[in-house]
């Protein structure tokens, strides 16, 4: 493993000099994706810049919207009584996210900026409409979730940007939703997942979000199943042949691989079998439709 210089900022100030005076320089939170690639010989970085130290990046808020500030790790979700009782989607996918150790390190913004198609923590927050707060030496922006990820491992940070906090409406009462994921072996990456977020009011779906993992080369949006959701009656009956035509659009939207770990027909037809589940738990656990 190649030596690097490695760094411990207070201030986000401070870290964006560093930044700036190591052009090959990475951030660093928790470690548990990047300290892997370098152990391994995949990065070479010339130096690390931690973020451990940066008390503006610390913290979960609740209020008029949520804040999850770029230092929470999925351990912090967790224990965080009031966030996974306003968002219990949050919940489902950090309970299943790798170890307990693990789950200690990650941080949520690292899961993000890791950009893996297969992100537990990113078909939910899309499915929250969540933001990212990305600052950098030039300034601060707000990026839809959606249009960050541009790519295998690729997302719209500048060179010497970072994300410093996550961002959510507030909770809706009417508010449904479910994650399901399937890996091969215990603490296996996704071989596919899905979220549901969803709104139930009279009866009928409204603000319809559904989200994929490990299907495409970005965790995505499924919006032609969100569209067909739309507004449409689904309870008492309603719901069973059209969740069926919501997996047949499924299907169609997603681009999964075939690789060591599964094929791309079976993560097609897993995708659809998630999708039904995710909807059926969310809107009467398995038994209203």
């Amino acid at each position: 493993m190649k030596a690097f210089d490695y760094h411990r900022p207070t201030a986000l100030g401070e870290a964006f000099r560093l930044a700036g005076e190591c052009p090959g320089a990475r951030y660093i939170a928790g470690g548990t994706d990047l300290l892997v690639r370098i152990r391994a010989g995949r990065e070479r970085p010339e130096a690390l810049i931690s973020l451990g130290r940066v008390e503006a990046l610390a913290g979960i808020a609740l209020g008029q919207s949520t804040r999850i500030g770029a230092r929470a790790t999925i351990g912090d979700l967790l224990r965080h009584r009031e966030l996974v009782q306003s968002y219990p989607l949050l919940d489902q996918a950090a309970r299943v996210f790798a170890s307990a150790q693990v789950r200690n390190l990650a941080t949520v913004a690292g899961n993000l900026c890791n950009a893996s198609p297969a992100a537990d923590m990113a078909p939910v927050l899309l499915a929250l409409d969540a933001r990212v707060i990305v600052e950098g030496p030039t300034g601060s922006r707000e990026v839809e979730l959606d249009a960050f990820f541009t790519g295998p491992g690729l997302t719209a940070l500048a060179p010497g940007e970072l994300v410093t906090a996550i961002v959510l409406d507030a909770p809706h009462d009417a508010a449904r939703s479910c994650f399901v994921r399937k890996g091969r072996v215990g603490m296996d990456i996704a071989l596919t997942s899905v979220a549901v977020h969803c709104r139930l009011v009279g009866g009928r779906l409204e603000h319809v979000r559904i989200a994929a993992g490990a299907v495409a080369p970005r965790p995505i949006r499924l919006r032609a199943v969100e569209d067909l959701l739309e507004g449409r009656e689904v309870v008492n009956g309603h719901g069973r042949d059209l969740f069926d035509e919501a997996a047949h659009v499924a299907v169609g939207e997603i681009a999964p691989i075939t690789d060591i770990r599964a094929g791309a027909d079976y993560r097609r037809r897993l995708t659809g079998v998630l999708l039904v589940r995710a909807l059926r738990w969310a809107i009467g656990k398995g038994d209203a439709v």
